[in-house]
């Protein structure tokens, strides 16, 4: 699971808990456009694995923030969406998103000074 670190010291702390990992805030977006399957979220977010979608959706379920919705019928169907607490955590994101929009030239201008290994990937073996 997640690993919960206990008494949270702000509500940033507490917010910033629920919303980290690399996916999670993408597929709250991606939620917010409404219900999807494993297999759109997968399609939308072509670079998570498997494994780690898996991982991310059930973390956001236990938070309270996805509801995830199982069909009984053939072949097995299942739907996650936002809930209540979920749609609120996205419009609390959307500032956060405007902000990325307004700075993302100047941040990708130095992201080779914030990431030095990038410029430089392991020889291959």
């Amino acid at each position: 699971m997640s690993g919960r670190k206990g008494p949270y010291e702000c509500g940033l702390d507490a917010a910033v808990d629920i919303i980290g990992g690399k996916w999670k805030v993408l597929l709250l977006w991606a939620l917010a456009q409404g219900p999807r399957r494993f297999g759109q979220l997968r399609r939308e977010l072509p670079k998570i694995s498997e494994k780690v979608l898996a991982q991310q959706l059930r973390e956001l379920e236990a938070d309270g923030i996805v509801h995830r919705e199982v069909f009984d019928q053939v072949p097995p169907k299942v739907e996650y969406s936002l809930t209540g607490l979920g749609a609120s955590l996205n419009e609390a994101l959307a500032p956060l998103g405007a902000w990325g929009r307004l700075h993302m030239a100047s941040l990708e201008a130095t992201y080779p000074r914030r990431h030095p290994e990038a410029q430089h990937p392991p020889d291959a073996v």
